[in-house]
């Protein structure tokens, strides 16, 4: 989850908030990739999830980063709760699960080397303190008791928060993992046509990176248990957005949608202030009760975006947020399948047509079966394995298009970094369903197994 945001004045008008975003666009040419990827991390010899201290934890981690690899310390009331360096940042998720935030890298040959770096990083010091990482979208058998919870203020008023307004709010703060990459946008109509496309298209990438069918210990009948956690969070922030898909659509009414949107905190000073509940717009008109005759900052508004969590978000670029975590050799796949489908123009009109005809149900409805079924599912005559299928095809064609070579050359596109996708759509397996044979073959049902072969 996000750090607080940094900079911006008071909010003078409903115009800036919207500017805000307008000032995100950028001329194609300066377009990039920011991946992001969390993982659980736990102690090798109890296989129990990292503590926030002691020998083997989750505070060890970032100090062996910080002093083996020279990255900065981002600190919360004397606590290490990050790290930065070059434009990317490690944080911690609620229950310790790290999470690189990559810097925004001109091809996917960069941050693939970045992910790859980061991951060798992490090696080298768990390594040294007794901890290992894996790679899923959820926890297979910690219990939401055994997990821990991180010294950062925001998460604890999320959690106080998360058993009113949903059922599973705390499972996926603490037992979910997820891989994103975030994409830069050239004016608000191109904004427009990107956060349709990535919200109509999200349930074809939970599919292909469906990664989390097990749950306290059993199998949950679920490829995607992740995707399905955020149908029973918080209606009011999460979901599919049919707003998006309506006539008029732009930074406005993203704006008006965010105002209402139940805020959780106000950061000042190094400390979060319980505002859970209340009203963004009441913020606007220094009637925060939280703050009192206090009117809010960009800052502030930054802040209060990233407490939206839809399949697709905005900000000044977009995030796409539909996927599993999942193991080492396919967080470089994510990247390369939306920046195949949304950088280059030809593609992007492409997946439009693919999905443009489809209405709100349509769209919940392949997000349910995605979850359920992964490649698999199908809704209202759409076969996912055929839409994933066209879709990888589209993805490869805008890479192709792109043309960025790597290594010197040597390698002419991105389009090698989808050749984990395209075995997934010719054999129509998942990560979910190799787990599953797994699980009910060679492990006969010891899903402690999945620790020795899955792990980093």
């Amino acid at each position: 989850m996000s750090i607080p945001q940094q900079g911006g004045g008071p909010i003078e008008d409903f115009a800036q908030l919207a500017a805000y975003m307008e000032s995100g666009e950028k001329p194609k040419s300066d377009w990039r990739i920011g991946t992001e990827h969390e993982k659980f991390g736990y102690c090798a010899n109890a296989q129990k999830p990292l503590p926030y201290e002691g020998a083997c934890s989750i505070k060890a981690m970032l100090e062996g980063l910080r002093d083996r690899f020279g990255w900065n310390p981002v600190l919360e009331q004397g606590n290490i709760i990050g790290l930065e360096s070059n434009g990317a940042n490690i944080s911690l998720e609620p229950g310790g699960q790290l999470e690189l935030s990559g810097a925004p890298l001109e091809t996917i040959h960069q941050t693939c080397d970045e992910v790859n770096g980061h991951l060798r990083e992490v090696q080298e010091i768990a390594d040294k303190i007794g901890a290992r990482f894996i790679g899923l979208g959820a926890a297979p058998m910690w219990s939401e008791a055994e997990m821990p919870m991180m010294p950062k203020g925001r998460y604890r008023l999320m959690t106080d928060y998360m058993d009113r307004v949903g059922t599973m709010g705390k499972t996926m703060m603490y037992r979910t993992c997820t891989v994103q990459v975030n994409l830069d946008f050239g004016s608000e109509a191109d904004m427009v046509q990107k956060m349709r496309v990535a919200l109509a298209l999200q349930p074809v990438a939970t599919a292909l990176f469906a990664n989390s069918p097990f749950l306290d210990g059993k199998v949950n009948g679920m490829k995607s248990w992740r995707s399905n956690v955020w149908t029973h969070l918080d209606d009011t922030r999460t979901g599919m957005l049919p707003f998006v898909f309506e006539d008029g659509f732009g930074y406005e009414a993203w704006v008006d949608y965010v105002l209402d949107v139940p805020m959780y905190f106000v950061y000042r000073d190094g400390k979060y202030i319980n505002a859970l509940g209340q009203s963004f717009r009441d913020f606007l008109k220094g009637e925060l009760p939280a703050l009192p005759g206090e009117k809010p900052t960009l800052s502030d508004w930054a802040d209060h975006m990233t407490t939206v969590f839809p399949e697709a978000r905005v900000k000044k670029f977009i995030e796409m947020r539909g996927a599993d975590g999942g193991p080492w050799r396919r967080l470089c796949a994510l990247p390369a399948l939306w920046v195949g489908l949304t950088y280059d123009q030809g593609a992007l009109d492409a997946a439009w047509d693919l999905v443009k005809g489809w209405d709100h149900d349509t769209r919940t409805g392949l997000r349910a079966a995605a979850a359920q079924d992964g490649l698999q599912g199908s809704y209202n005559g759409i076969n996912m394995l055929d839409l994933a299928r066209e879709t990888v095809a589209i993805s490869k064609s805008g890479l192709k298009a792109r043309a960025k070579p790597g290594a010197g050359g040597l390698i002419p596109d991105e389009t090698h970094f989808l050749n984990a996708l395209e075995e997934s759509v010719k054999s129509g397996k998942t990560l979910a369903d190799e787990l599953l044979e797994k699980y009910h073959g060679p492990w006969g049902g010891d899903l402690s197994k999945i620790y020795s072969e899955y792990s980093y």
